[in-house]
């Protein structure tokens, strides 16, 4: 899996923007938390979709970008969690065990 590290609030805006072209998905992972490390392991191990780009967001080292997320998309923060970004808005979020690249798939596909 491929992901771009998110490390800068102003690559917001560039997810924003790209999300009209393609959906756009946010991993929000603490690193010190066995259920995000949990998380993580399953997306990676999971087929990765060529019809989404994928953002990793450190959230312990990048607070204010994980504020800024739920601010902006407008969702309740949780760690960890997924965000599904079409057309400039959240579209699908899901937290801890919920987060399946299938269902991710599925919400992508939907319009």
């Amino acid at each position: 899996m491929q992901w771009n590290t998110l490390s800068n609030i102003d690559q917001l805006a560039s997810i924003e923007a790209a999300s009209f072209n393609k959906p756009q998905l946010i991993l929000k992972h603490s690193t010190t938390c066995s259920i995000s490390k949990m998380s993580l392991a399953r997306l990676e191990r999971s087929a990765t979709p060529d019809n989404i780009d994928f953002h990793y967001l450190d959230l312990l080292n990048h607070r204010n970008i994980s504020q800024a997320i739920a601010e902006k998309f407008k969702v309740y923060h949780e760690s960890p969690q997924v965000l599904l970004i079409k057309n400039g808005e959240c579209v699908y979020d899901e937290s801890h065990g919920g987060i399946q690249m299938e269902e991710i798939v599925e919400q992508a596909l939907q319009s």
